[in-house]
């Protein structure tokens, strides 16, 4: 009867584990994701952009930068979920970001998101702790690919199911944007995220689980597209 109790209330606890994990991916989840668009409205209005065909390899290309730069941030810091790791790569990952638009954008996600995670997970202490010591050393910019990276380690995801989702949030953003930009209709959505979930699968094996020292831009002209964003007359997104 011991066993069989101990045994229920592991997987009862594995359970409500599972669905603490699947909100972090939840689009309901407050961290601002929305309002950014990755640089596709600044892409559209400099004619790079201009139809469902442009916008497919626009999300390719976006995920090939965000495989090479930040999947090494989220590898290291789920490996390593500690203050020290998050405070060494949050510095790297500041001084790596150039692009303004990009390094404020990340920012905003990562503070939105750790301030959520610290509200929403209180099972994990440490990230109410972690997140109030950086805030009062002021050391910590909450970039947002470490942060992810450290949340995922404190709730138990591997590695590579941590990096995949980061790709996954990554790829649903930016094709959530290009919906209310009117790119693609919501069906036309849908159906693209289906089919460039292979190539994002494919982005994801052929970049992850390296370290911090590896991280590169592979397509610099979205680099510098989204730095543009901020001299738009009108735009509808932050970056």
């Amino acid at each position: 009867m011991d066993i069989n109790k101990g045994n229920m209330e592991q997987a009862s606890s594995d359970s409500l584990l599972q669905y603490g994990q699947w909100q972090l991916l939840d689009s309901i989840l407050p961290t601002g994701g929305f309002a950014h668009s990755f640089g596709l409205e600044a892409a559209i209005q400099a004619r790079i952009v201009s139809g469902p065909e442009d916008l497919q390899t626009f999300v390719i290309h976006l995920l090939e930068n965000t495989a090479s730069l930040l999947l090494p941030f989220v590898y290291s810091t789920t490996i390593s979920p500690v203050l020290e790791t998050l405070h060494k790569h949050d510095k790297m990952l500041d001084a790596i970001l150039t692009n303004e638009v990009g390094r404020k954008a990340s920012i905003a996600q990562g503070s939105a998101l750790m301030r959520v995670a610290a509200a929403v997970y209180s099972e994990i202490p440490s990230l109410k702790s972690m997140r109030e010591t950086s805030l009062s050393n002021g050391v910590v910019s909450f970039h947002h690919a470490p942060i992810f990276g450290l949340i995922c380690g404190l709730l138990g995801l591997d590695s590579s199911t941590a990096q995949r989702a980061f790709m996954f949030i990554t790829m649903r953003d930016v094709i959530s944007a290009a919906t209310r930009l009117n790119l693609v209709g919501p069906l036309g959505a849908a159906v693209l995220q289906h089919h460039i979930a292979p190539v994002s699968e494919a982005i994801l094996n052929q970049w992850k689980d390296r370290p911090v020292e590896e991280a590169c831009q592979t397509v610099a002209l979205l680099d510098i597209v989204q730095g543009c964003h901020s001299y738009l007359f009108s735009r509808l997104f932050c970056s």
